[in-house]
């Protein structure tokens, strides 16, 4: 399979699996703006290339550790107004996953962790590692949660699983995820790949059209959107907070923050 050129996101392909590979080794697969643009360009080929299924995964031994640390802290010295179209508009760059009218499925090889874990609730079928780390750590860092979290976990598993992740924070392994049903399967991660291959190729067999009729009826992107539009407004007046200027302070001196609610 012959790599499409690109700094933080690949593509590979045949002739009917297409996978897309985040791959920012220097921040662990971090999400930053540029990547998000990378992300949403090959989305698009994608539309126009038609393969029967695209696996998503990351390089590096990591899916992804969630929005790069300096983008989240560019967003202290900007105003409200600013950071909520921004947000907004950060969030459709990886959600644009959504829009795709073929099967997608995340191999997740390693941790996913904030809006990193959100991309693999956008995808239809979650393949995780064994050993990988997965969490929705939004609170634990002063802000609501993003990325379509607050939606696509309920949308998925209902309130009750929802708030154990979002409220709790808990970080669950592979094996946990399985058991709770939160992905389908969970393997060591040197074999996450391959199992969402034969995933794919099985997936692949079937009726396209009626694939792409079933993704069309499954999700609700006008509903994806309104929750998009919340969380986008709520992150940013948390991020003009002093504890989310309290979570920037306490990464840089590596220690733990101690908000205060305001």
């Amino acid at each position: 399979m012959a790599l499409v050129d690109a700094e933080t996101v690949e593509l590979s392909r045949d002739s009917r699996i297409e996978i897309l590979y985040l791959n920012n080794p220097e921040t662990k697969n971090s999400m930053t703006t540029d990547m998000g643009l990378e992300f949403k360009a090959h989305i698009d080929r994608l539309k126009k290339s038609s393969p029967r299924v695209v696996v998503i995964t990351g390089k590096n031994d990591i899916f992804s550790a969630g929005g790069n640390f300096e983008l989240l802290k560019s967003f202290a010295s900007k105003d409200f107004e600013t950071n909520k179209r921004e947000m907004f508009e950060f969030y459709n760059l990886f959600l644009s996953v959504r829009d795709l009218e073929v099967p997608v499925i995340c191999a997740a090889n390693g941790h996913a962790v904030g809006a990193g874990l959100s991309i693999t609730f956008a995808c239809d079928i979650r393949v995780f590692a064994n050993e990988g780390k997965y969490q929705f750590n939004f609170v634990k860092l002063g802000i609501h949660p993003g990325m379509g979290s607050s939606y696509l976990v309920r949308e998925l598993f209902g309130t009750s699983l929802s708030n154990r992740l979002l409220f709790l924070a808990e970080s669950l392994n592979g094996t946990e995820c399985l058991k709770s049903g939160i992905c389908y399967d969970s393997v060591p991660k040197e074999e996450v790949l391959k199992r969402a291959t034969e995933i794919a190729i099985s997936l692949s067999e079937s009726a396209p059209l009626a694939l792409s009729e079933l993704k069309r009826n499954t999700y609700n992107r006008e509903a994806l959107n309104a929750a998009l539009r919340l969380e986008a407004e709520s992150q940013a007046r948390n991020f003009l907070s002093k504890d989310f200027r309290e979570t920037i302070k306490s990464i840089e001196e590596k220690r733990k923050p101690v908000f205060k609610g305001f």
